[in-house]
C-alpha cells in the first residue's frame, strides 16, 4: 500500500506540477509587461505611444481570443494532453520571436502567438487537472493553478530587476522576453510521465485504461471500493449523456436551463478575477506608484518583486482553505477585502499623490499590499478552481474556452481603458472600480453554488437535480470507511 500511495503522490505532484508551470508562463508574461514597460531602452527602442504600449500589453490576450473558440474542440478531439504539448511549443516560438523583434509589428506578432498558446493551455490545463486529480486533492491543485501566477510574477520581475542593469541596451528589454521560453521546456519534459484525463478516455470507450489511471491517482487499488465507485459514476454518468444525445460543442451549452445556469457561473468568474483591480497593478503598476509618489523605476521594480513573494504565500494559504471554508465563503472574503483596500487607495492616493508626504506614500504602498493579498487569498485560486468544478464533461471544454474568451476580453478592456483614465479622472479610477467590486459582490452572495467536498459528476446533481449513476456517493463510502476503522480500533 505504501507503494501505491507513493505512486498516487508521485502523479498527483506531476499533474499539479503542469498547472504550475502554465500558471507561470500566464503570469509572466502579465508581469514581464509590467515590468519593461518602465524600461527606457524598450519605450525608446519602438517609440512607444500610450495607444502602441496598450496594444504590446493586450497582444497576448488577442491571440488567446482567437484561438479558444477552437481549443474546446481541439482538446475534446485530440485529448488533454495534446492541448497541453501544443500551447507549450507556442509559447516557446512566441517568446523567440517576441524577444528578438526588429520593430513593434514583429513584438506584437510574438505576443499574440503566447496568446494562442496562453489560451489553449488555459482551456485544456484546467480541463486536465480538475479531471485527473482525486476529488480531495482537485480544490488544491486547481486552486495552484493560479496561486502561481504569483511565482510567475516573481520570475518576471526579477529577471527584469537584474536585466535592468544592461540599460541602455537593448538587452535590458531581450533578455527577460527571451527567458519566457523557459517554462514552457518544463511542461514538454514533464509529458510523457502523466496519464490522460479519466473521463476523457471513458467518454472515448477506453474504460480499462480510465479505470487504472483513477486506481493510479486514488493511491489504491483497481478493486478498491472507492476507486470502482468513482469509475461507474463516471462511466454511467458519460453513457447517460451520451444516449441523451448530448454531444460536445458550443450548442450544448445553451441547449438546457442547467447548463444555461452553469455558464452562467463559470462566465462570472472573468470579470470577477479580472476587473476587481489586479490588472491594473499588474501591468499599470508604474502608473499607480506614479500617482501615490514613488516615481523612480528601480524602487518600482524592488516593490513589484516584494509584492510577488507576498501574494505568492497569501494565495497557497488560501488553495489550502478552499476545502475547508468553501468556495463562496473565500470569494465573498477575498472580494470584500479587495473593495475596502481599493477604496482606500484612492482615497490615500488622492490626498498623498503629490509624493511629499513619506508616510502617506508608503501608506498608499501598504494598502496596495493589503488588496493584493485579499485578492490573492480568494480570486487567485478561484480563478481555475471553481470554472471547470460546475462545468459537466461534455461542456467542461467549452465552457472553459468560453471563459478564456471573455477574462481576455476584460483584459484587453483593462489594458485599452484604464490608462486613459488614469489620465482623465486620476486616482478616481480606484473609487470607479471598487464600486463595480459591490455589485460583484452582491452577485456572488445570491447565485453562486457551493461546490465543496463532491466529485465532478456529484456537482452535476446540483444542477441538475438527479444522479445519472448508480454509485454510492463518495463521501459516503469515506464515512462507512472511516466507521469501520474506529470500530475496529475500539
Amino acid at each position: 500500500m505504501l507503494g501505491v500511495s507513493a505512486k498516487m503522490s508521485l502523479i498527483t505532484a506531476l499533474v499539479v506540477s503542469v498547472c504550475i508551470v502554465d500558471s507561470v508562463i500566464i503570469a509572466y508574461d502579465g508581469s514581464l509587461m509590467g515590468s519593461i514597460n518602465v524600461m527606457p531602452s524598450y519605450t525608446k527602442y519602438f517609440h512607444l505611444t500610450k495607444a502602441t504600449t496598450a496594444v504590446n500589453s493586450a497582444a497576448t490576450y488577442l491571440g488567446s481570443i482567437l484561438i479558444a473558440p477552437f481549443a474546446a474542440m481541439y482538446v475534446d478531439k485530440r485529448g488533454r494532453k495534446e492541448g497541453i504539448w501544443i500551447s507549450a511549443l507556442l509559447n516557446i516560438l512566441g517568446a523567440a520571436i517576441g524577444g528578438s523583434a526588429q520593430n513593434v509589428t514583429m513584438f506584437i506578432a510574438g505576443r499574440m502567438i503566447i496568446g494562442l498558446g496562453c489560451g489553449l493551455a488555459q482551456t485544456a490545463a484546467s480541463s486536465y487537472v480538475s479531471e485527473t486529480t482525486a476529488p480531495k486533492v482537485r480544490p488544491f491543485a486547481l486552486g495552484m493553478y493560479f496561486t502561481c501566477w504569483a511565482l510567475g510574477s516573481f520570475l518576471a520581475a526579477g529577471f527584469s530587476y537584474g536585466s535592468q542593469q544592461l540599460e541602455p541596451s537593448n538587452w535590458a528589454w531581450r533578455v527577460p522576453s527571451l527567458l519566457q521560453a523557459f517554462p514552457p521546456l518544463f511542461v514538454l519534459a514533464l509529458m510523457p510521465f502523466l496519464p490522460e484525463s479519466p473521463r476523457w478516455l471513458a467518454y472515448n470507450d477506453r474504460q480499462e485504461e480510465c479505470l487504472d489511471v483513477l486506481a493510479c491517482v486514488n493511491g489504491a487499488s483497481i478493486d478498491d471500493p472507492s476507486t470502482q465507485a468513482q469509475f461507474q459514476e463516471i462511466v454511467e454518468t458519460l453513457e447517460y449523456e451520451k444516449t441523451q444525445g448530448k454531444g460536445l460543442g458550443f450548442r450544448q451549452i445553451i441547449r438546457s436551463a442547467p447548463n444555461r445556469k452553469r455558464l452562467y457561473l463559470v462566465l462570472s468568474v472573468a470579470p470577477l478575477t479580472m476587473l476587481t483591480g489586479s490588472n491594473v497593478i499588474t501591468y499599470y503598476y508604474g502608473t499607480m506608484l506614479s500617482e501615490a509618489g514613488i516615481t523612480s523605476a528601480t524602487t518600482q521594480m524592488e516593490i513589484n518583486l516584494v509584492l510577488s513573494a507576498w501574494q505568492f504565500c497569501i494565495a497557497v494559504a488560501g488553495s489550502l482553505l478552499a476545502e475547508k471554508i468553501g468556495r463562496r465563503v473565500l470569494c465573498l472574503s477575498s472580494l470584500g477585502i479587495c473593495t475596502i483596500m481599493f477604496y482606500l487607495v484612492g482615497a490615500m492616493t488622492s490626498i498623498y499623490g503629490d509624493g511629499h508626504n513619506t508616510s502617506g506614500v508608503y501608506g498608499t504602498v501598504a494598502t496596495v499590499f493589503l488588496f493584493l493579498g485579499g485578492y490573492s487569498f480568494g480570486l487567485t485560486p478561484l480563478t481555475n478552481m471553481y470554472a471547470p468544478e460546475v462545468l459537466s464533461y461534455d461542456i467542461r471544454a467549452t465552457g472553459m474556452s468560453l471563459f478564456v474568451i471573455l477574462a481576455k476580453s476584460c483584459g484587453i478592456f483593462v489594458t485599452m481603458v484604464f490608462p486613459y483614465m488614469f489620465e482623465a479622472i486620476g486616482w478616481k479610477t480606484y473609487m470607479v472600480n471598487a464600486s463595480w467590486n459591490v455589485i460583484f459582490w452582491v452577485l456572488v452572495f445570491m447565485f453562486w453554488v457551493e461546490t465543496k467536498g463532491k466529485t465532478l459528476e456529484e456537482i452535476d446533481v446540483l444542477f441538475d437535480g438527479v444522479k445519472h449513476s448508480n454509485a454510492p456517493d463518495l463521501s459516503k463510502l469515506t464515512e462507512k470507511a472511516e466507521m469501520i476503522t474506529i470500530e475496529s480500533r475500539t
